[in-house]
């Protein structure tokens, strides 16, 4: 049987707006005795990833205690899914956890968020869906949101955006087969038609998001009769403008004289344009 080991604790799982001190225990449980979380937004759990976390599980034993709540006389995950599924993978039989009670869904379902975001382990779609949740399931405000899991309001708008795309380029993230870059450029197609086709590009030529920004945007500037060949810019403005296209995720284009510059942006749409005024007047 692995021995278990213990690593630290609370600090790295439970926010500050989530005030526990009073109704926190450590236990040591059986694995058997836990389930899944229902509102875990982790939707992929990729394979080798999973095996590589158990080997290390084998020979450091678990840094860090799950979190988990009371369910009738047994227990539910909240956090350390991944965790938790290696502790099975080797046939650990009982694990550390933090034990806390009287937990609302809503912070139930922002722990396990919160969690994923700190060790990056979401894709950006599950992400998207994950926040979706929280402000449809519970009423909260975009910006109410980002304010729960220390976020921008910006990054939960752009973020949001993707659950615009099509089901088939939604799946392809999610499976990992296509980056978050990639898909916040494929928004600024406006047909469905042209995000598929793109979508399918990225995967059968293996683009870049870099490549893909010139080919959609260098599409765009070629719709309105604008020539492809620009002069390049110094590389403090690309950066800038690199910076602002996925900050706005959409067409930004600087350009500089040599007394003054202007910055152009482009919207698609009234909603768009919309979305962009958030963005700039409130971010």
């Amino acid at each position: 049987m692995t021995k278990m080991k213990l690593g630290k604790g609370l600090s790295a799982l439970i926010p500050n707006d989530i005030d526990v001190s009073d109704r926190k225990k450590f236990i040591v449980v059986e694995t058997d005795r836990i389930t899944s979380n229902p509102d875990q937004p982790r939707r992929e759990f990729n394979e080798s990833s999973l095996k590589d976390l158990a080997d290390s599980i084998t020979r450091n034993g678990i840094l860090q205690p799950l979190l988990i709540r009371a369910v009738n006389g047994n227990f539910q995950l909240v956090a350390g899914e991944r965790r938790f599924r290696a502790a099975q993978m080797i046939g650990l039989e009982r694990v550390p956890a933090i034990l806390v009670e009287g937990l609302s869904r809503m912070e139930q379902m922002q722990l396990a968020l919160i969690e994923n975001l700190q060790r990056e382990d979401l894709n950006i779609m599950e992400l998207a869906e994950g926040y979706a949740r929280m402000i449809n399931e519970y009423g909260l405000t975009q910006d109410e949101l980002a304010q729960k899991v220390s976020k921008n309001r910006s990054t939960i708008t752009n973020t949001l955006r993707l659950l615009n795309l099509p089901e088939e380029v939604k799946d392809l993230i999610r499976r990992g087969k296509i980056s978050g870059g990639h898909a916040r450029t494929i928004l600024a197609l406006n047909s469905e038609r042209e995000q598929l086709e793109v979508a399918r590009k990225i995967i059968d030529e293996n683009l870049s998001v870099r490549v893909l920004e010139e080919l959609i945007y260098g599409k765009k500037r070629k719709k309105r009769g604008k020539s492809l060949k620009l002069k390049k810019l110094p590389p403090d403005l690309a950066d800038a403008e690199t910076r602002l296209k996925r900050h706005l995720g959409t067409r930004v284009n600087l350009k500089r004289g040599l007394k003054k510059g202007k910055i152009e942006i482009e919207f698609y749409s009234d909603s768009d344009l919309t979305r962009l005024l958030e963005l700039i007047l409130e971010g």
